[in-house]
């Protein structure tokens, strides 16, 4: 066996530099100011599809990232291959400050808040009218969601061929949310769709529900050219159905700049992340009456001011029982 001694003559040992001599870690990082402007279509095991002016591109996270996360509808900035040719990777190096967010947490107990979809516009809850029956307490803190996070609410109501849509109009009539009733038949005669783009038209929608509501197919009509697999089967005994999307899309809507964001069937939604005081701000005719509240009031105990306001008549107390329902369902959990 060949040795070396200490002092070899050979040119071409390779040796490991000391720590000395080694260059020192930097926190410059580059500004990437030539990197494409590109919109989060879905993520998919960490790989992110995005939107490159007309070109679909698949891409990757940039270490420099950390841990921050790209979510369906994040503007990002995408550098690397960009010409979206199979087996073309690019990076994403910087996502853009959001203008709304839509979080959830798995129950009310959890601190680990998910982020379903940034930069949306409204957020559409879809419930059906029977089979499953409605769940209002659902309904409730999807809209407690969408106040928090800076989003508009749109009740999308369907299977109204099986029930009248009248009490469930009735819960949420005095928050003055738009809304939509369909059939099934509507929906196959296209009457429905037409109804309901109305509502889309120029704005980028996340859609919302739990499964067997008829969410996905409602999205199938709106975007017929990209076809989900939708929900066969509700269980007879819990009158839930199965998941079947099970990632957020992002598909642009035909004829249209609006966008519909299709997200996976809910089975809970936690609203742990959610501070109950922001919930006040959707009820601009009640804030207001919030100046005469004592510190950190809740709303909903003895000496709050909200009381007093409405009895002078300054705003509808049937909106201060809307107001105090949703805040109350901070403290429930959804199948109450």
């Amino acid at each position: 066996m060949r040795r070396y001694g200490k002092h070899t003559d050979e040119d071409d040992i390779r040796t490991r530099p000391g720590r000395r001599n080694t260059r020192p870690r930097t926190n410059i990082r580059p500004k990437h100011e030539d990197a494409s402007e590109g919109l989060v279509l879905t993520v998919d095991r960490g790989r992110l599809t995005c939107l490159v002016e007309d070109r679909v591109v698949m891409a990757m996270k940039a270490r420099e990232l950390g841990r921050k996360a790209a979510v369906v509808g994040d503007r990002v900035a995408i550098v690397g291959d960009l010409t979206g040719k199979k087996d073309s990777l690019a990076r994403i190096v910087r996502i853009e400050e959001r203008t709304s967010v839509l979080r959830r947490t798995a129950d009310d107990d959890d601190p680990f808040e998910r982020v379903v979809v940034a930069n949306a516009d409204q957020l559409a809850v879809v419930t059906a009218l029977a089979d499953p029956e409605p769940r209002p307490r659902l309904i409730d803190r999807c809209l407690v969601a969408a106040y928090a996070g800076g989003l508009e609410p749109l009740l999308v109501l369907t299977k109204s061929d099986l029930a009248p849509p009248d009490k469930l109009l009735e819960l949420y009539g005095h928050l003055d949310i738009p809304y939509v009733v369909t059939s099934r038949e509507e929906l196959q005669n296209g009457t429905a769709v037409a109804r309901v783009r109305e509502q889309l038209d120029g704005k980028i929608t996340a859609f919302v529900g739990h499964s067997g509501v008829g969410k996905t197919t409602l999205v199938n009509s709106l975007v017929p050219e990209e076809q989900r697999r939708t929900t066969g089967h509700v269980n007879a005994v819990t009158g839930r159905g199965r998941h079947t999307t099970t990632s957020a899309l992002a598909l642009p809507l035909a004829g249209s700049n609006g966008w519909v964001i299709d997200t996976p069937g809910l089975r809970s939604f936690g609203l742990h992340h959610v501070d109950p005081s922001q919930v006040i701000h959707a009820f601009p005719d009640l804030e207001p009456g919030t100046e005469g509240c004592p510190r950190a009031c809740s709303h909903d105990e003895p000496d709050c001011a909200l009381d007093a306001w409405v009895a002078e008549g300054h705003a509808d107390p049937a909106r201060l029982y809307s107001l105090r329902r949703l805040l109350a369902t901070r403290e429930r959990k959804e199948g109450d």
